[in-house]
Formats: C-alpha cells, structure tokens, sequence
C-alpha cells in the first residue's frame, strides 16, 4: 500500500517526557510575549498553516488511505475544509474579535469606563483523536494561534500516517516555542496532563473526558471537552421521508460511522416506517453498491480504524442479534481487513449493547414510534447527547423536541452540518463536552475575558468610613437605586 509519508521509531518514553518538559519550558517567555501579538502576527502564523495544509493535499490523500482507506472526497469534506473555513473566518474577522468590549456604567459605578479585554490564557494543551485527526487538531490549533496562545499538540497514535504527516506540517510552519506537536500513546498524554498548562482542549471519548478533567483540575487549568454520546434522530410522519433517508444514510456511514455527530440510533414514526427503510435502502445501494460485494469493493466506503475496534463493533452486531434483532441491510463483517458493511438493525430491545453504548461505527438501529412524548422521555433517560435530530413538517412537533430536551446542537431537517455553521457555537452539555468551539466561540474558549474598570470620577469616596449619619444616608439611597 502506498503510504504518505515514512516515520521513525518513537524514542524511548522517559526521553520524550524530559522533552516535553523542555518544550513546555521553552513556551513559557513566548507566552507572554505573545500577550502584545498584533492581529497581523496572528494572521500569519494562521496562514502559514493554511497554505501548508493545502501544500499537504496529496499526501493527506496517501495518509488517509493508508490509515483506514478514507476516500479523498472525504479527506476534503470533513479534514481540509473544515481547517481552511475556521482559518478564512479568522482572516476575515480576527481584528473585531481583538478589540476590547465596551460596557455601560451600572448605576453603582457612575464615573467610571468599562470593557473586556480578551487576554490569551497561554500555554495550551490540544489533544485530539484520530476520526478526524487533521480537522480535530488544526482547527483548535488555529483558534488558539487566533487568541494569541502557545500550543502543544496531543494526536492520536491510531491514525500513524495521519499523526506522522501533521507533525512534519507543524515543524515546517512553527517554532517549538510558539506550537510543538508529540507522538505517542497514553504515556506521553499522561505525561503532557501532568503538566500545569493554562488550558486544555480534548476532544474524545466521555471516558478519557473525565480522567483529563481530573488532571486540569490538579493544577486548576481551564479546560474545554468535546466529547460524544448517542446522538438521536427523529423521524416523523409528516417528515421528507427519501431526503430524510439519504441525507442519515450519508451523514451516518460517512467515514464507517466514527463520527461523534453522526446519527445514532433512529425514532421512525411507524406510519411510514417501513417506506423510510425502503429509501435508507435504496440510499445504500446508489451510494456504495447494489449488493453485498459492490459495497465491500466501493472505494467510498472508509474502514473502521484498527481491528480493535472492528472487534468491539462486531460485539455490538452479535449482542443484537442475539437477543432478536433483525438485519435489514448489511451485517457483513471482516475482522482481518476492519470492514463492516453499513448495517441497519430493525427489533433491536432496549437492554442491548448498541442501545446503551456508543456505537461509534457503521450500524444503526431503526425503532418504531406512535407518541412522540414518549420518544422524548426516552431521551431525556438518557446523558444528553453531542447532537440531536428531528426531520419533520409540523411545527408543533419542531417546537415540542427543541423545547423539551436538551443537547450540545440540534439540526431541523438535516444533520452533521452544524459542525460546519461557524458562527454558532459548537460543543456538548454535560455528558457530551463542556465549553464551545469554531469562530467567534473558539477564539473564546481560548482567551480570557478580562473585565478592565477605569474610574474618571471617584464617587466611591463618598462612602469612605467614619460612616456619618450623611454617608450613612448616601450608602441608602444607592442600596435603594441598583
């Protein structure tokens, strides 16, 4: 198999550790110089990223390919364009971002001026995974160049061709001093979390969320969690029932389902249940062939990461249909090459793995409803999730799921396409992630919003001690008047 590009061994831990700690060092005094970096002195730094990105195009194809044979067209839908939107974004709006927030007076502090001054938190941590790998970790990275900050980067060992291919774009366009990127497993990651860096941005599993949450919490950093969940989509009998099925079928098997957005499980009202699967069917065949065999040698069809997680997706397929559920479409599974065909399971009881798990990968259960309080119950039973969908007509229906559940984003009628709307806020609640990202919210999440008081009048020295009967009085009259 042609590969992208060739990698060495990785040095011994304890030597990689001992270098962490240096880099670490080393970003301290440019942190703080950084603190002065005009916007121009961002852009470039954020343009040279770009550019090498771009520069990369083939061989992120190669990496991609080689990594778990992702097609190009998706290298550039959802790795390439997603960086070079938050870095145009930035070019676009970064001076207005930059400028201090003017705020009115309260009636307590009459006199004076005030704004916020968005400071950058300074050493930042990104550690990210390996679905997404070059998205996941330059878009972060160009929020945080965005804010001003310093950066080390974390990205996963599961995608080495991908990981071996950002480090070299990395060392090519920064400094260590300014961003510094490591390779390596949990140890190195460990080793990075022990370190007292001003924020940290993970993104995830919930698992590994709480145990990064745990370390910033050692040294009070700051920390930002995109992590995942199941992620429901709603399908009612008023809804556009064949572009509702081609757009799930697409945005669900895209990348073999290991999307943390993707759409993970169906509610179908059973009025049109069964016309729905026939247009997730047809969807299948037209996307990636007609029959089994077509869909196995389709060259858009991406394969699941390792056989690790081959093994551990097969698990959920066979709990399933151990206790009754049915295969619809697909259920193939090769463990030797990571392929499962895109799998829709019908009759899937409530206590099985795949209902109460991530899936993370190509199946997706299809369940009947008649009520749609009672889907929302079943949703509000569970952690909330990254996202949440609802193809529907009826605006009682819209406005009865928006108002009464709760999730990181919600899509109307499509999904995953939040992701790419980047002047929203995107992120979880709770079990999904805390803090926001992309544009405007992820120069945010990486800066402090400084609140910055300048007092031209001193009316407070009115209410300077001894407290006579008339500053007594005055004391009053302000209480009464906030």
């Amino acid at each position: 198999m042609n590969t992208a590009v060739s990698y060495l061994p990785s040095p011994p831990a304890e030597d990689v550790e001992a270098e962490i700690r240096r880099v670490f060092e080393r970003q301290l005094a440019t942190a703080l110089r950084l603190r002065g970096s005009t916007c121009q002195e961002r852009l470039a730094r954020i343009t040279r990223l770009k550019e090498s990105v771009l520069a990369h195009t083939a061989d992120l194809y190669r990496a991609g390919e080689a990594d778990f044979r992702k097609p190009p067209a998706e290298i550039d839908l959802t790795e390439i364009m997603p960086v070079l939107a938050e870095a145009n974004d930035a070019r676009r709006r970064l001076r207005k971002w930059m400028k201090p927030t003017r705020v009115w007076p309260t009636r307590a502090t009459i006199g004076s001026s005030g704004w916020v001054q968005y400071q950058p938190r300074g050493r930042c941590l990104i550690v990210s995974p390996w679905n997404y790998p070059v998205n996941l970790t330059f878009g972060p990275l160009i929020s945080a160049i965005a804010a001003g900050n310093t950066a080390i980067l974390k990205p996963s060992e599961m995608t080495p061709q991908l990981s071996a291919l950002m480090c070299r774009i990395v060392r090519e366009v920064f400094p260590e001093d300014e961003v510094a990127i490591f390779e390596g497993d949990g140890k190195i990651a460990q080793a990075l979390l022990d370190l007292p860096f001003d924020h940290i941005f993970y993104t995830g599993s919930t698992a590994v969320g709480k145990i990064v949450m745990a370390a910033a919490a050692r040294h009070l950093s700051s920390v930002t969690l995109e992590l995942g969940g199941k992620s429901p989509t709603i399908v009612d009998a008023s809804a556009d029932l064949k572009g509702a099925a081609c757009n799930i079928v697409w945005s669900k098997f895209t990348n073999s389902g290991q999307t943390c957005i993707a759409p993970d499980h169906i509610f179908v009202h059973a009025q049109v249940k069964d016309e729905f699967v026939r247009h997730c069917r047809q969807a299948l065949e037209t996307f990636y062939g007609a029959d089994a065999a077509a869909q196995r040698a389709s060259p858009y069809l991406a394969r699941v990461v390792n056989q690790r997680h081959t093994a551990r997706i097969k698990g959920l397929l066979d709990d399933a249909v151990a206790r009754g559920a049915r295969t619809l479409a697909g259920g193939a599974v090769d463990e030797a090459s990571c392929y499962i065909s895109p799998t829709l399971l019908d009759n899937v009881p409530a206590d099985a793995r795949v209902m109460r798990e991530e899936i993370f990968g190509p199946l997706l259960p299809i369940a009947p409803f008649t009520d749609i309080d009672e889907v929302i119950r079943q949703i509000n039973a569970d952690p909330k999730p990254l996202a949440l969908y609802v193809w529907s007509r009826t605006a009682a229906t819209i406005d009865k799921v928006t108002t009464h559940t709760s999730s990181g984003g919600m899509c109307i009628n499509n999904t995953v396409v939040q992701f790419l709307q980047g002047n929203l806020p995107f992120g979880g609640v709770n079990y999904s992630g805390i803090g926001n990202a992309h544009g405007h919210y992820g120069f945010k999440t990486f800066s402090h919003e400084r609140g910055v008081v300048r007092t031209r009048v001193a009316l407070a020295s009115m209410f300077y001690p001894p407290y006579t009967d008339f500053t007594r009085r005055l004391i009053r009259l302000l209480v009464r008047s906030v």
